[in-house]
C-alpha cells in the first residue's frame, strides 16, 4: 500500500512539473516577444496618428516620419517591463504570507484582464496597450514565481528545474511570433488574445489540483502531497498522524541561513536570519547590481530592435519581417539553454564533497571519536610530522553550502561573459551579424534570470525567498527605467543611431564582473579560515 502511495505521489510531482513547464512556456513571459507584436500593431494602425508626412526636397514625394509612434511603442514596453519587475516586491510578500493559491488567483485575474483589454483595443483606443501589456507582464511573472518552488519536489535537481522554468518563461516570448504569423494568414490579433483569455481556465484548474495551498517545503517531508485530495500524508492542509506542532515545523520553509552569517562563522548556529540582515548583506547588493546592469542591456536591445532593424534593413519591410521572425524563433531556444546553467549549479549534487574524509557536517565530536584510532596508526610517524599527519587525516572537506557557492561562482562569471559578448555584437551595425546576436541574447537571458533565482535560493533562507526575489527584481526595475532616456537620446540627438548608447552600455556591463569576483574572494576566505580553524582544533586535540 505504501508503494502505491509513493507511486501516486511521484506521479503528482511529475504532473506538477510538466504542467508548470507548459504554463511558463506558453503564457508566463509572452510580453518579451513584444518586437513581434509591434509589427502587428503597426499594421493595425495603433498610434498611427503620431506619424507625420513630410515633403522631400523636390516637393513631389511625401515621406512618413513615424518617430513619435516608435517612441510610444517603446514607452509601452518600458512601462510593462518596469511593472513586471517592480511589482515583484509586493508579489513576494503576498506569496510568502498568503501562499500559492492566493498569489496564483491574483496572477490569473491580472493576466486575463490584460488579454481581454487587448481584445477590445484598436487604433482609436491605442492607449489600452499600457494597462493591457502591464497586466500581462505582472500576471505572467506571478505565475513564474509560484512555479519556482516546484524545484523543491526534486531536491537533487532543484537548481536545474528553477533554471528550466526560467528558460521556458523566456521562450514563451515566441507566442507573439505565432500571433504575428496567424495575423499574416488572416486571423486577427483580437481572436488570438481571446483564445489566450479562455486558456485561463486551465490555470485555474491547475491551481486547485496540481499546486499546494501554501508552499512546497524544503527539505521535502516524506510522502508529502497536496491538491484536492490530500489523504493522510504530509501536506499543509490535512494531517491525521502528526501533531499541530510537527505539522507547523514541516510546512514552513526553512529560515536558516544557507551560508555563514559572516566570514568567521564556519559553523552557523541555525538561528533565524532576519529579512533585514539579508537585504543589507553584500551578497544581495552585488546580486542586485549584477542583475540590474544586464537586465537594462536586454531591455534596451528588445525595445529598440524594431527601429534598429528598419534602419539596418533600409526600410525593407520583408527583410525586417524576416529578422523579426528569426529573433522570435531564437527565443524558443531559451528553454533549451536554461538547463545548462542548472546543470552547472547542480553538478555536485549527489556526489561526495571535496575529500577530507569525514565532512564538516558530521561535526568535530564525531571526528574526535576516531582520534584514538588514528593516533594508534600514527605511532610509526616521527613526532615532528605527527601533527601535520593528523591534520591531513582529520581534515574535513567543504560544506554543501560552500560547494553550492563554488558552483554559483561559475554560473555568475559565465553569465557576465555572455552579456559582454552579446552587447559587443549588438553594438556592431552589421545586419547579418544580428543572427549571432539573437543567439547570444537568448542564451544570456536564460542564464540571467534562472541564475538569479537559483543564487537567491542558494544563499538566503527559504522563508525569505519570495520577498528577496521580489525585492531584487523590483529594485532592478527602477534601474531599468533608464532605458527610456536612452530611447529618447537615440531618437533625438543621435538621429536614430544607437551606436554610442550601445558602446556606453557595453562598458557598463563590465561592472557585472564585480559580483563573481566578490563570490570568488568570499569562497577563498571561507576555505582558508576553515583550514586554519581545523588545524588549530586538531592540534589542540593531539596535545590533550
Amino acid at each position: 500500500m505504501q508503494s502505491d502511495t509513493t507511486g501516486t505521489t511521484r506521479l503528482l510531482y511529475w504532473l506538477t512539473f510538466f504542467s508548470g513547464m507548459l504554463e511558463c512556456l506558453c503564457f508566463a513571459g509572452i510580453v518579451f516577444g513584444y518586437a513581434s507584436l509591434v509589427f502587428v500593431l503597426k499594421e493595425d494602425g495603433y498610434f498611427s496618428q503620431l506619424c507625420v508626412s513630410d515633403l522631400e526636397r523636390n516637393g513631389t514625394t511625401t515621406v512618413k516620419d513615424c518617430t513619435r509612434q516608435d517612441e510610444m511603442f517603446s514607452l509601452v514596453f518600458t512601462v510593462a517591463s518596469f511593472l513586471n519587475n517592480f511589482m515583484n516586491i509586493f508579489s513576494g510578500f503576498l506569496f510568502d504570507y498568503f501562499g500559492t493559491m492566493v498569489t496564483r488567483l491574483l496572477a490569473i485575474s491580472l493576466y486575463t484582464t490584460g488579454t481581454l483589454l487587448v481584445t477590445i483595443s484598436n487604433a482609436t483606443f491605442s492607449f489600452l496597450l499600457f494597462p493591457a501589456l502591464s497586466c500581462i507582464a505582472v500576471g505572467g511573472m506571478l505565475l513564474l514565481m509560484t512555479n519556482m518552488q516546484v524545484g523543491n519536489l526534486f531536491p537533487t535537481h532543484r537548481s536545474t528545474i528553477i533554471t528550466l522554468y526560467s528558460g521556458a518563461f523566456d521562450s514563451s516570448s515566441a507566442v507573439f511570433l505565432f500571433i504575428k504569423v496567424l495575423h499574416e494568414q488572416g486571423i486577427s490579433m483580437r481572436s488570438s488574445f481571446l483564445f489566450l483569455s479562455f486558456c485561463s481556465i486551465i490555470h485555474i484548474v491547475r491551481t486547485f489540483t496540481l499546486m499546494p495551498r501554501k508552499h512546497i517545503p524544503y527539505p521535502l517531508p516524506q510522502h508529502y502531497t497536496y491538491g484536492v485530495k490530500c489523504g493522510n500524508s504530509n501536506s499543509y492542509n490535512v494531517e491525521h498522524n502528526m501533531t499541530d506542532e510537527a505539522l507547523e515545523v514541516t510546512s514552513k520553509p526553512s529560515c536558516r541561513m544557507n551560508i555563514p552569517n559572516n566570514e568567521t562563522d564556519l559553523n552557523p548556529s541555525g538561528d533565524v536570519a532576519s529579512f533585514r540582515s539579508c537585504v543589507l548583506s553584500w551578497f544581495f547588493l552585488w546580486q542586485l547590481l549584477w542583475l540590474s546592469i544586464m537586465q537594462l542591456r536586454h531591455y534596451f536591445f528588445i525595445g529598440t530592435l524594431n527601429p534598429s532593424l528598419i534602419r539596418l534593413g533600409q526600410n525593407d519591410a520583408n527583410l525586417v519581417s524576416r529578422y523579426t521572425n528569426a529573433f522570435a524563433l531564437t527565443q524558443l531556444c531559451g528553454v533549451l539553454c536554461a538547463p545548462w546553467n542548472g546543470l552547472i549549479l547542480d553538478r555536485h549534487k549527489g556526489k561526495p564533497l571535496c575529500p577530507g574524509e569525514l565532512g564538516i557536517t558530521m561535526g568535530v565530536s564525531i571526528v574526535t571519536k576516531h582520534l584514538a584510532f588514528i593516533i594508534h596508526h600514527c605511532k610509526g610517524v616521527c613526532s615532528m610530522h605527527r601533527s601535520a599527519f593528523l591534520t591531513k587525516c582529520l581534515f574535513v572537506g567543504e560544506t554543501e553550502q560552500e560547494a553550492d557557492m563554488r558552483a554559483a561562482l561559475v554560473s555568475l562569471f559565465l553569465t557576465s561573459l555572455q552579456c559582454l559578448l552579446f552587447s559587443l555584437c549588438a553594438s556592431i551595425p552589421f545586419l547579418p551579424l544580428q543572427y549571432f546576436t539573437f543567439a547570444l541574447q537568448v542564451i544570456n537571458r536564460a542564464f540571467l534570470y534562472g541564475g538569479n533565482a537559483a543564487f537567491i535560493n542558494i544563499v538566503f533562507p527559504a522563508c525569505h525567498f519570495g520577498k528577496l526575489y521580489g525585492l531584487v527584481m523590483s529594485m532592478s526595475s527602477v534601474i531599468s527605467l533608464l532605458q527610456y532616456p536612452c530611447f529618447a537620446l537615440v531618437k533625438g540627438p543621435l538621429g536614430g543611431d544607437p551606436f554610442y548608447v550601445d558602446i556606453a552600455l557595453t562598458l557598463i556591463t563590465l561592472l557585472a564582473f564585480i559580483h563573481p569576483l566578490f563570490v570568488f574572494i568570499h569562497c577563498k576566505k571561507i576555505a582558508h579560515l576553515r583550514r586554519n580553524r581545523q588545524s588549530v582544533t586538531l592540534n589542540a586535540k593531539v596535545l590533550e
